[in-house]
């Protein structure tokens, strides 16, 4: 039957675009709802089929090669080539990281905890769960849990935005030539389509056999987990921006970004907000160092594998637990802004996400690698569009830093 042959193949598409609205994602769109109101909408309207396509070349890479993305990588550029794109990789999933634990800190303040108590208990934690594999099996429980941020649906509602505005917002380009703004938009290309993402994706779909012939009911879960998640950042910049805007409110803090839900939960909208970001970030947390680790490895050819020993797989070994400790390390540096912090990750990740795609779009248009399932022409103008624009964005914000503009 077609819809248990869908319940066979759903998943990998839902949970690595789900997984993309964690920490910094939910801070960057936050902040962009209560800084500049509804303007930037519009830029999610724009890079949503772009996320759809970028998502479903991953997952399409790897129903027709049975290879993750860093394999691919080696074997069509050869080594140096790798190496840079490893560098890149681990750089994106760092500081995304780093965004975790700045969310699990700022979660657990909202319940009173100190960041320099709940750090070092969360990489704990994390740590195990990555050592054991068995966040795995936890894993839909903090899907679960950090889905009530589709609260901010409902919120949007309440708050009684002026829907007419929000409308021709989305249909509406508007540029603040300010370097503010410019930082945000790379952000925003940054958290929506996350560097890791194209990675985690495809080694999900890898993982689960899923081939080119369960391959036309697999890429309805890619796309259709791309389009929700975008809709989820869509709704968070309207209730921010219907919420705080209006009251001057900018987001400095996680108690700044739960205000948004309080129309929907009242007193109860730090609870709910920090329930679904603590879950979102460990999620992520857990998930972002072991997908580079494995991507590291697989890209060289060493020993990976949570089965198996420090002794057996010292690199892979030593890549998570290095980009879990350092993360946490960072965050308990004194005097630093949570929410800052989440949002550079995603500046970082919108600044290296063009030089991944390349690699990407060399390797879905070869023959030799795709066979006859390589990209189409709507696929490819689309993509090289996405590239151009961040670059553009990033050479914008490089010469007005350097310029002292804005």
């Amino acid at each position: 039957m077609p819809f248990l042959a869908l319940l066979a193949v759903i998943g990998p598409g839902v949970i690595a675009a789900s997984a993309g609205n964690d920490a910094g994602g939910i801070s960057t769109y936050s902040v962009a709802g209560a800084r500049y109101g509804y303007t930037m909408l519009w830029m999610m309207l724009a890079i949503t089929p772009s996320f759809i396509i970028v998502q479903e070349m991953a997952g399409r890479m790897g129903a027709a090669t049975g290879k993750g993305f860093a394999a691919l990588i080696r074997e069509r550029f050869g080594l140096r080539p790798t190496f840079y794109a490893m560098l890149m990789l681990f750089a994106s999933t760092a500081a995304t990281t780093v965004a975790e634990f700045a969310g699990i800190a700022a979660a657990m303040e909202l319940f009173g905890v100190s960041r320099f108590v709940s750090v070092p208990i969360a990489a704990i934690v994390v740590w195990l769960l990555v050592v054991r594999g068995s966040y795995r099996s936890i894993e839909k429980v903090l899907l679960g849990l950090s889905s009530v941020f589709i609260a901010y649906v409902i919120a949007a509602f309440l708050a009684r935005p002026d829907w007419g505005e929000v409308g021709r917002s989305f249909i509406t380009p508007h540029v603040i030539p300010d370097r503010a703004f410019i930082a945000l938009s790379i952000g925003i290309a940054g958290t929506t389509i996350a560097p890791w993402m194209q990675f985690l994706l495809q080694s999900n779909i890898v993982d689960k056999g899923t081939t080119m012939k369960e391959w036309a009911l697999a890429r309805w879960d890619v796309m259709v987990g791309a389009a929700a998640a975008n809709v989820i950042a869509c709704f968070i910049i309207i209730t921010t921006a219907a919420v705080l805007h209006p009251a001057g409110i900018s987001v400095e803090s996680a108690s700044d970004a739960a205000q948004a839900l309080a129309p929907l939960a009242g007193p109860y909208a730090e609870m709910l907000f920090a329930i679904g970001l603590l879950s979102a970030s460990v999620l992520a947390a857990a998930v972002l160092p072991l997908t580079a680790s494995y991507a590291v490895c697989e890209a060289f050819g060493w020993e990976s594998g949570l089965d198996r020993s420090w002794s057996e797989a010292p690199l892979f070994n030593g890549l998570y637990t290095f980009v879990i400790l350092a993360s946490a390390a960072v965050i308990l540096l004194p005097g630093l802004n949570l929410i800052a912090i989440m949002l550079v990750s995603q500046v970082i990740n919108g600044v290296l996400l063009p030089f991944l795609l390349i690699f990407m779009m060399i390797i879905i248009n070869d023959h030799r690698i795709m066979g006859r399932h390589v990209n189409n022409r709507v696929n490819n103008v689309l993509s090289w569009s996405t590239i151009a624009v961040v670059i553009a964005l990033t050479a914008a914000l490089t010469g007005m830093t350097v310029l002292g503009i804005g």
